[in-house]
């Protein structure tokens, strides 16, 4: 399996999904610039955490407008894999590729530490390693991690399983305390109607070895490559 993982101006996550992925999955891996028209054949694209372009406007507003972003569309749009992480959830919603928007957390602070992921749907290509309802240990970090959608919007997220990941209870229960930034329904991550495309605010690259203190988050990394030898 191939990855090619995005660098904007501002990124600063993008480094640690290449490693992940070169390094940790033993994937060929490649960094694809901004301004590119070439995925450079990857069958897997990663659009990193960070703040590209300064965040400017609003997370992901510029991004969405990058040459590159063109070139996602179309491998989104044929069935390739695309992963959001953060920063790249947020631009994923702005350019289309998921529905809803990424708002400011309800406490209107920037949030930084491990939190408790409950897998919602363990039959997409992001969560072949995980089971239903397991809770994965993984950290975040962010401002605007609040995800918001409209009712129609919900209501098809739940009908087509396509809620991933929602913020829970370290055994698992989905409540208020255990949601860390106000989102709709403890939203965590959703995919597309194709399942091809995962947008999650978490950071999985973060929680990918033991010298990280966890490595649940390298279960993201292991179903993507797993859903590569079986396709």
């Amino acid at each position: 399996m191939k990855f090619g993982v995005i660098t904007f101006p501002g990124s600063n996550c993008d480094h640690d999904a290449f490693y992940v992925a070169g390094q940790v999955a033993k994937q060929p891996v490649v960094s694809l610039w901004h301004e590119s028209h070439d995925l450079q054949s990857a069958d897997c694209v990663i659009v990193p955490g960070g703040f590209a372009y300064g965040d400017y406007l609003r997370t992901g507003a510029i991004a969405k407008f990058a040459p590159i972003m063109d070139e996602v569309r179309k491998h989104a749009a044929s069935g390739g894999l695309v992963l959001g992480l953060c920063n790249g959830f947020q631009i994923l919603c702005e350019a289309g590729l998921l529905p809803g928007a990424l708002m400011r957390n309800e406490g209107l602070k920037y949030v930084c530490k491990h939190i408790w992921l409950r897998v919602e749907n363990a039959e997409t290509p992001f969560t072949a390693a995980c089971h239903e309802g397991e809770v994965l240990k993984i950290p975040i970090g962010h401002m605007e991690g609040n995800y918001f959608c409209d009712e129609p919007t919900l209501a098809a997220l739940k009908k087509d399983k396509r809620i991933v990941f929602r913020y829970s209870t370290a055994d698992g229960r989905v409540m208020p305390d255990a949601n860390p930034n106000g989102s709709l329904e403890s939203i965590a991550g959703i995919c597309n109607e194709g399942h091809n495309v995962l947008g999650m605010m978490p950071h999985p690259e973060r929680a990918s070895e033991v010298e990280l203190g966890c490595t649940d988050g390298y279960k993201i990394f292991e179903s993507l490559v797993r859903a590569m030898v079986t396709r």
